[in-house]
């Protein structure tokens, strides 16, 4: 298994070599060189077995021998074993044909912990065969961040910078970032937007002595191993629910469609999904794509749902390398053109590809709040703003395939954004009892500009400071 960039021009990796590299250096996202496939026999196989087992199953195919399969079920096996339930992403039916996948039982309470968990174990085993210690930097709308520091956090083979946009995450989100008090990790509220963060993040690693001087790693969804991890849940939530013999839906609530796109891989890879669903909030530049061909950015709005308030979404480079027949110089003109004019027109027959398999639909913040007060209304379940617009973006787009059950993506914990739910129920969700003494546990972030050059030399400073 060797994994290329979606840009064309970067040399192929194996899988411990993408993981390190995250970004490409020719500025691509890496993706696989060919998807592994799962017949219906294989499919069939993972039925009763428990998700550590499932996991390694489903992901070792991406892993190219280079980690033992031994070695590499131990790391999958500790990075589950930390999530408060036994089947660390239990499915609960909603309805009579929705089903909620809840994937916030990690210690963070959202879904990144699903693939962040195990990428810093990843990390951690790999850097430590090679004698090795990394810089990663992260950019954050609001639940990577945290993830990916209680996955980084006191490993000494990790520093680890990551950029929110000041005043534009949630309190909870916020503090469980700015709470950790370990040494080798630093949070930057950058005065700016979540795609202000993500283009500083990306230009750190189109910076080529920046670079290499701070060896630099990263940990958003642009990593193909979040992609890799996020896979998985696809393949449990279809098995359990009968899979290769019924054809499931999904509906994921979406920012920077690295979750959804898990989805997409995992159809890709031999798995009946007939649909995939995209919750959009105000910052609708994916519904639009798919109404009207074009991707247009227009400014980022904050609303109830904060990790969505994206415009410009990384991962769907993924999917237009597919759509343009996997050609990375014909895509790597039309993203430069994108980024320069603000506009991309995919053409017909690749918008009808797309729209073949995926619907959007969008809410703001008052649909949002009608959505959480509707399901619970009906259900007595309290869902958190980025769920509820899955879940009604889900009924919404619904094709009626026959019984094709569609599973929504719980993807954080109510708690994590008290206001809003109880604003919608009035009913304030109680903090789980990890993360009780949250508001009373001190912070520390330090507020920075959005410019390249004094970002890159607050990391240069603290790194030489703390690191190896």
């Amino acid at each position: 298994m060797r994994y290329i960039s979606t840009r064309g021009a970067a040399p192929a990796l194996a899988f411990d070599e993408a993981l390190l590299a995250g970004l490409a250096r020719d500025g691509g996202l890496y993706v696989p060189e060919s998807w592994p496939q799962f017949s219906a026999a294989d499919i069939r196989s993972l039925s009763g077995l428990d998700y550590v087992e499932l996991a390694v199953r489903v992901m070792a195919p991406f892993l190219g021998g280079r980690i033992p399969e031994a070695d590499f079920a131990a790391l999958v096996e500790d990075a589950y074993a930390g999530f408060n339930h036994a089947a660390v992403v239990p499915l609960k039916q909603l309805d009579g044909r929705t089903w909620l996948m809840e994937l916030f039982h990690g210690p963070t309470l959202a879904f990144k912990d699903v693939a962040m968990q195990l990428l810093g174990r990843l990390f951690d085993y790999v850097l430590r065969r090679r004698g090795e210690r990394v810089t990663i930097v992260g950019a954050t709308s609001g639940d990577t961040g945290s993830a990916a520091i209680e996955a980084c956090r006191d490993r000494d083979t990790i520093d680890i910078f990551i950029l929110h946009p000041l005043g534009r995450v949630s309190e909870v989100q916020r503090r469980q970032m700015t709470t950790v008090d370990s040494p080798n990790v630093w949070n930057i509220a950058v005065e700016g937007t979540f795609d202000d963060c993500q283009d500083l993040l990306k230009a750190m690693f189109n910076d080529a002595q920046f670079r290499d001087e701070m060896n630099l790693s990263a940990v958003n969804s642009i990593n193909w191993a979040r992609v890799m991890a996020q896979v998985v849940y696809y393949f449990a939530a279809a098995v359990a629910l009968g899979a290769p013999e019924r054809a499931v839906a999904f509906a994921v609530p979406t920012g920077n469609f690295g979750n959804v796109y898990a989805g997409y891989a995992a159809r890709e890879m031999g798995l009946a999904i007939d649909q995939l669903v995209i919750g959009s909030n105000s910052n609708d530049v994916l519904t639009r794509f798919l109404a009207t061909g074009q991707m247009t950015i227009e400014s980022v709005r904050p609303t109830l749902s904060p990790s969505m308030d994206i415009q410009v979404s990384s991962n769907v480079e993924r999917l237009l390398f597919d759509l343009y027949e996997r050609d990375g110089v014909a895509l790597s003109k039309a993203m430069a053109s994108f980024r320069r004019n603000g506009r991309l027109a995919v053409g017909d027959d690749r918008w009808r590809a797309a729209r073949a398999l995926f619907d959007g639909f969008r809410l703001d913040d008052a649909d949002t709040l009608q959505a959480i007060a509707e399901v619970y209304r009906q259900s007595g379940e309290l869902l958190d703003p980025h769920t509820a617009i899955g879940v009604a973006a889900g009924h919404a787009c619904y094709r009626r395939h026959g019984a094709v059950p569609m599973v929504a993506l719980a993807t954080a914990h109510p708690a994590k954004f008290p206001e809003a739910v109880e604003r919608a129920t009035g009913l304030r969700p109680a903090m789980p009892n990890r993360l009780a003494d949250l508001f009373g546990r001190p912070e520390r972030a330090d507020i920075l500009p959005n410019d390249l050059r004094v970002v890159q030399a607050f990391m240069r400073d603290r790194r030489t400071k703390g690191g190896a």
